[in-house]
């Protein structure tokens, strides 16, 4: 997926202007699709020269003027095509696995110490997630088809941060005993 991509999908949900789109990277769709705020006006310039999308400049009333974007008809088909072609089985890149990987040629202790701060962090996002699925999304079954999507990838969301504090628990439980064992001899 690209970028343009991820625009894309925002606009079809709401025309928005290059902050606000920024805003929706920043507390939804950046938890699964990244970009700096330089990025997305970058790529909203570019798909508007495409013809991917159109502005209008909305006054502001007192407040600087704002250029909103929208999604055209060439846009609306480039994501239905796009949603047709089949998604390639994704490869995740992890620092963290690598640096777990390489924990017995480095420093043990430091890397248990990012493990509980991992933890800690996966914890953190895991509430948030649920809280916004409670309070946007608290009867699943009685969402509409434009909502469904949205509570899916949510969802996916969820189950992925419980994974990853799972993981960690399971390493700091194994680990432990080793971590101890090792600080007693290093005492010795």
């Amino acid at each position: 997926m690209s970028l343009e991509h991820a625009i894309l999908v925002s606009l079809a949900e709401q025309s928005a202007s290059g902050y606000d789109l920024a805003r929706r990277f920043d507390r939804s769709l950046g938890f699964f699709w990244n970009a700096t705020h330089q990025q997305i006006y970058r790529t909203l310039a570019r798909m508007e020269r495409e013809g991917l999308a159109a502005s209008q400049v909305e006054t502001g009333d007192g407040r600087p003027d704002r250029k909103v974007y929208a999604l055209t008809d060439h846009g609306r088909h480039e994501l239905e095509v796009w949603t047709r072609t089949p998604s390639p089985p994704e490869l995740p890149r992890s620092l963290f696995a690598v640096k777990v990987r390489g924990m017995g040629h480095g420093d043990r202790g430091a890397v248990i110490a990012d493990i509980r701060r991992q933890r800690d962090h996966h914890v953190e996002q895991l509430a948030y997630f649920e809280a916004n699925a409670a309070k946007h999304y608290p009867d699943p079954g009685a969402l509409s088809a434009d909502e469904l999507p949205v509570y899916l990838v949510l969802r996916g969301g969820i189950l992925t941060e419980k994974t990853y504090v799972e993981w960690c628990d399971e390493m700091l439980d194994l680990l432990a005993p080793q971590h101890d064992s090792q600080t007693t001899e290093e005492k010795s």
